[in-house]
């Protein structure tokens, strides 16, 4: 009863609050705004764990890195900073430590929008703290200084669809954290519709530079090394708006926050020899045992060495993976012929970076046990022939017997294997308030592959972007995150992959001003006509976001309306949503019809905080009558977070 009296009056709430607040409001360039860009230039194109991302930045903006105290690796779980921009860094902190944040805009590669997508997750520390943490740990320390979250979060997911079962999905997490060098967290959940069986749970712990144990992790942990090819990382932008980070990779042992089947469960270990500032010896071992499937175990026993010495960087990794039953696939499909069987198998693989300063050389070549042997390469580099200016050229080859389940790297496909391609893209941010990017990308199958029936099918990607950005001056006066700026982007893709040819468009124009901000986002793709599709072989969809921050109340805002038709699947468009804290939503807009949702969050007390999200998606009648769709789907997210 509660569900449907809720129903009735959402389309009366979304009325009255845009009554009260107006079209064009939000939030300034926030920490959600930031994770939004995020999501807005890799959401189409990578295989990432949108909810470890969100752990990590809040993680991170929680207890901001020290820029005088800091490395490459911790650097690059800045997504949006490229490996170019990641070593200006640690050179600008090498030569002259960082006295003020303001420091940043003499780095020539940081471009004023960079600089304030940097501000939430950087300090500068007092010199005697940054001593004061970087090996020696007490517990008494510790447990004084630990900050301790509690989230609890409900979900009535599609209400319409539930009728007669419990619609509700739940879900609960703890985190304890210290500095970043001693981090804990617990998770369980019950999906929508389950019972106590189908409750999910997972624990984490991580332990941090304590002597020359540099990293320490239990429970559910991921790995990544080198390119990927044997241990795949948490986030992985692949062929994304940020050209400049293609084939960028630099994770370790990290602790993994959800219990979705991705992660490794079990133990690892990295230990860290530093001689003086050039050289560092890194060794890593991991240990995992996972259900497979409902009757099959998986074991995985992993090792890394890498050796840095200046600008070379080279990592060696091995994994064997041992199964108590044969694994085979679910079918004999012709996709799927090489992919792995039996009960153990072996990957191996060699990894290089080379640094110096206006080009940068990486790599990794692996080779994967199967019915044959099957290898992997990648190769890349990146030229820098003038500041504001990089150039990337990327070529991979997965042989068809090349299979590793625990891989994930630079592709066209979400599994490796049978692939030939090479990628060119560049980056032009030289010119003061405007940034070009995009890339070309071709690739060969010589085989059969999922979604593609015909063997030896020759595809390609295109995408070129130019964003234009205007933003009042920083200064000491002023906060860089509020000031009045407005930006305007156009992204182009040609894509044809198999049978189907597909060519996009988006156009966003952001506008925010102190505790206002307004998003306009349109997209359009087009493809050819197939068999039993719409003769309107075509998407578009029209999207306003509107959001407010209140001055003397602690609530915030954020509202969107959308307008979408896309009556065929292969037109589907993906738009990232804001949701409650550490959720994501990037459902497809299929079909004709419109949608609506508003976030709300209420700093209740300094320690705790209330999100609330109401969203509704409305079908055209003879639409959803013709594809047997409930004409309505209606969902309300609730999350109650506690810090303390």
């Amino acid at each position: 009863m509660y569900f449907c009296i809720v129903k009735q009056h959402l389309s009366v709430i979304f009325f009255v609050l845009c009554t009260m607040f107006g079209t064009s409001s939000a939030l300034g360039q926030t920490l959600e705004d930031i994770i939004l860009d995020i999501y807005n230039a890799v959401s189409e194109f990578s295989e990432t764990d949108y909810e470890q991302l969100q752990t990590d930045l809040y993680a991170l903006h929680d207890a901001p890195i020290d820029l005088n105290h800091t490395s490459d690796e911790e650097l690059a779980r800045l997504y949006f900073l490229s490996p170019r921009q990641i070593d200006d860094i640690l050179a600008y902190a090498d030569r002259h430590p960082f006295e003020s944040l303001y420091e940043l805009r003499l780095i020539h590669s940081l471009a004023d929008y960079d600089i304030r997508n940097l501000l939430p997750f950087v300090q500068i520390a007092d010199s005697r703290e940054a001593e004061n943490t970087n090996n020696k740990m007490y517990a008494r320390e510790v447990f004084a200084h630990a900050k301790h979250e509690l989230v609890v979060r409900l979900d009535a997911r599609n209400i319409e669809s539930f009728e007669g079962s419990d619609p509700m999905y739940v879900q609960g997490r703890y985190r304890f954290d210290f500095q970043r060098r001693v981090t804990f967290g617990a998770q369980l959940r019950r999906p929508a519709g389950g019972e106590a069986k189908d409750l999910q749970y997972g624990a984490y712990l991580q332990l941090r530079d304590i002597g020359h144990l540099h990293s320490l992790v239990a429970g559910n942990f991921q790995a990544s090394f080198g390119q990927g090819l044997v241990f795949a990382p948490a986030f992985h932008s692949g062929k994304s708006s940020y050209v400049a980070s293609a084939g960028q990779t630099r994770e370790g042992l990290r602790y993994y926050s959800s219990v979705d089947g991705a992660a490794l469960h079990g133990i690892g270990a990295t230990c860290r020899w530093n001689w003086g500032k050039a050289t560092r010896l890194d060794v890593s071992a991991l240990y995992s045992m996972s259900h497979a499937n409902d009757s099959t175990w998986r074991h995985v026993l992993g090792a890394n060495l890498t050796l840095r010495h200046k600008r070379l960087e080279v990592q060696l990794t091995a994994a064997e993976k041992l199964w108590s039953d044969s694994i085979r696939p679910y079918n004999n499909a012709a996709y799927n012929q090489h992919y792995f069987r039996g009960y153990n198998q072996a990957v191996i693989g060699a990894s290089f970076r080379y640094n110096h300063g206006w080009f940068d050389l990486f790599g990794e070549v692996a080779t994967a046990q199967n019915e044959k042997w099957g290898s992997g390469t990648i190769i890349g580099s990146r030229f820098y022939p003038t500041d504001g200016v990089s150039l990337v050229a990327l070529y991979r080859y997965y042989s068809p017997y090349f299979d590793n389940a625990l891989g994930y790297a630079f592709s066209e496909t979400s599994r490796l294997g049978d692939e030939n391609g090479g990628y060119l893209g560049f980056e032009i941010t030289r010119l003061r308030k405007w940034r070009f990017s995009g890339y070309a990308d071709v690739f060969y199958f010589s085989g059969v592959k999922y979604g593609i029936p015909q063997p030896g099918t020759l595809g390609y990607d295109l995408l070129g972007e130019v964003r234009y950005n205007h933003q009042s001056k920083i200064n000491n006066n002023q906060s860089p995150i509020t000031n009045h700026q407005w930006w305007l982007s156009l992204r182009l893709r040609a894509r044809k992959k198999g049978a189907t040819s597909t060519y996009s468009a988006r156009a966003q124009f952001d506008w925010s001003k102190g505790e206002w901000s307004l998003r306009t986002t349109a997209d359009y793709n087009q493809s050819p006509i197939t068999n039993n599709q719409s003769p309107l072989p075509y998407g578009v969809s029209l999207a306003q976001d509107v959001a407010y921050s209140f001055s003397r109340v602690p609530l915030a805002l954020r509202l969107r309306a959308q307008f979408f038709d896309a009556r065929n699947w292969d037109n589907r468009i993906y738009l990232y949503e804001h949701d409650v804290l550490y959720a994501f939503s990037i459902p497809a807009s299929y079909g004709l019809g419109g949608r609506a949702y508003l976030c709300l969050k209420w700093q209740a007390h300094p320690h705790i905080a209330l999100y609330c999200r109401l969203s509704e998606t409305i079908y055209e009648k003879s639409w959803a009558t013709a594809h047997n769709r409930s004409m309505t789907r209606t969902d309300i997210h609730v999350l109650l977070r506690g810090t303390f």
